[in-house]
C-alpha cells in the first residue's frame, strides 16, 4: 500500500511523529540521529510520480521506520536507567533489557501508521507493518525457502551455519535463540515466572505451566487410533503408541538394549554405572530413582494414597492399583504372540511364555533341577529342607 504526500511533508512528519512516541527528549546523540533520517530520505523511499507528487514506497519505507525506531529504543536505553522487574537476569543485549521491562508495564509506545495496533517493542512493530506489504522479500540462499521478516531469514541461516550467537554468562552453553537462553539462565536463578491460578504451582516455562493446568481440567485431548484411549499430553500419546507399534528408538549405547522411551534409557543407563544418589534417610538404603526411593519410605511411613474408585482398597503405589483395578475391569493388556491367551500382568504373561520356549531360568542350588516360574523353585527347595 502506498500514498501520495509531498518529500518534504513526509520526512517532517514521519520523523516528527517517531521523536513522539519516544522517551523525554533533549539528548543531542538520538537527536542528531533523527535529523540524519531527516536528510536521507531517499529517491527510494519517495518516489516522483508522473503526476508532480511523491509515493512512498512500503518496502522501503518500513526499512526508514526501523532504523528510526531503532534509534527510539536506544533513546530508551540512554535517558532511562532500567530496573529488571524482581530478580536482574543477565540478557545478551542492553536493548532486550528495554523490551522486558515493557512486558512489565504494559506500555505500548510504538504505533502503527497504517492502522490502529500499537506494539510495546519496536521489532513487533516492524514485523507488523511488513504484513501490510504482503512482499515474501527474504529468501533462502541454499533452499528455495521464503520468509515474511529478515529475523525469521537470519535465524534460519543459523541452522545452516551451526551459529549460536546467545551466550550463557554462567557456563559454556550457547543457544540459537534469545528465548531459548532465558529459559536456560532460569536453572540458574530459580526464576519461575509463570505461575497456576489454581493451587499456586510455578514453572520456569510457560508449556510446563499449560501441561501442568490440564490436571486440574482433567482433558484429553489426544486419543490413540488404534484403542479408544487418551491422554493429557501429545508426548505420553507418542509413547503409547509405541505399544501398538513396537518401536523402540532409544538404545543404550553400551548393551544396544533398545527402549520405548527416553526415561527408560536412563533408568537402564543407571544399571552400567550403579549410580544411586537418592538415600533413604531412615535406613541406608539407596535407590537410583527418586520415585522408586518415595516408595520405599511409603514401607516405612505405611502411607497408601492410592485408593480404588471401586472398593475401599488402598495402595503404596499407583502400579499396585492399576493392577487391581483390572480385577473389576476384567482388562488383560498382555496378549501371548504365540498363542490367544492374555494376561492382567505381564509377569504373568512372561511365565506362560516360556511354556513355548521351554527357558527354565530357575535352577536348584543343590540339584541341578531347573524351574520355569519362581514358585515352582520355592516348592522344590522346601523338599530338601523337609518343610511342608
Amino acid at each position: 500500500m502506498s500514498e501520495s504526500v509531498g518529500k518534504e511533508d513526509f520526512a517532517s512528519n514521519f520523523t516528527h511523529d517517531i521523536s513522539l512516541h519516544s522517551f523525554a527528549s533533549g539528548n543531542k546523540d538520538v537527536e542528531g540521529k533523527l535529523d540524519h533520517i531527516n536528510s536521507h530520505i531517499s529517491d527510494d523511499v519517495l518516489r516522483k510520480s508522473a503526476y508532480g507528487s511523491f509515493e512512498v514506497n512500503a518496502i522501503e519505507e518500513n526499512k526508514v521506520k526501523e532504523e528510526a525506531l531503532n534509534i527510539q529504543a536506544e533513546e530508551i536505553i540512554l535517558k532511562k536507567e532500567i530496573q529488571i522487574f524482581e530478580e536482574p537476569i543477565a540478557i545478551a543485549g542492553q536493548n532486550y533489557i528495554v523490551k522486558h521491562e515493557l512486558t512489565h508495564s504494559g506500555e505500548k509506545s510504538y504505533k502503527s501508521g497504517l492502522c490502529d495496533k500499537d506494539f510495546s517493542q519496536n521489532d513487533n512493530l516492524i514485523n507488523h507493518l511488513e504484513t501490510h506489504t504482503s512482499v515474501e522479500k527474504y529468501q533462502c540462499s541454499r533452499r528455495s525457502k521464503d520468509f515474511s521478516h529478515g529475523k525469521e531469514l537470519t535465524e534460519h541461516h543459523r541452522t545452516h551455519t551451526g551459529e549460536k550467537p546467545y551466550k550463557c554468562s554462567q557456563c559454556d552453553k550457547a543457544f540459537l535463540h534469545i528465548s531459548t537462553l532465558i529459559n536456560h539462565q532460569r536453572t540458574h536463578t530459580g526464576e519461575k515466572p509463570y505461575q497456576c491460578e489454581q493451587c499456586g504451582k510455578a514453572f520456569s516455562r510457560q508449556h510446563h505451566l499449560m501441561a501442568h493446568q490440564i490436571t486440574h481440567t482433567g482433558e484429553k485431548p489426544y486419543q490413540c487410533s488404534q484403542c479408544d484411549k487418551a491422554f493429557s499430553w501429545k508426548d505420553v500419546l507418542i509413547a503409547h503408541q509405541r505399544t501398538h507399534t513396537g518401536d523402540k528408538p532409544y538404545q543404550c549405547d553400551q548393551c544396544y538394549k533398545p527402549f520405548s522411551s527416553s526415561s527408560n534409557l536412563i533408568k537402564h543407563m543407571r544399571t552400567h554405572i550403579e549410580v544411586k544418589p537418592y538415600q533413604c534417610r531412615q535406613c541406608e538404603k539407596s535407590f537410583s530413582q527418586n520415585s522408586n526411593l518415595k516408595q520405599h519410605q511409603r514401607t516405612h511411613s505405611g502411607e497408601k494414597p492410592y485408593k480404588c474408585s471401586q472398593c475401599d482398597k488402598t495402595f503404596s503405589q499407583n502400579i499396585s492399583l492399576i493392577k487391581h483395578q483390572r480385577t473389576h475391569t476384567g482388562e488383560k493388556p498382555y496378549q501371548c504372540e504365540q498363542c490367544d491367551k492374555a494376561f492382567s500382568v505381564k509377569h504373568l504373561l512372561i511365565a506362560h511364555q516360556r511354556t513355548h520356549t521351554g527357558e527354565k531360568p530357575y535352577t536348584c542350588n543343590q540339584c541341578d533341577k531347573s524351574f520355569s516360574q519362581s514358585n515352582s523353585l520355592i516348592r522344590h527347595l522346601s523338599r530338601h529342607s523337609g518343610e511342608k
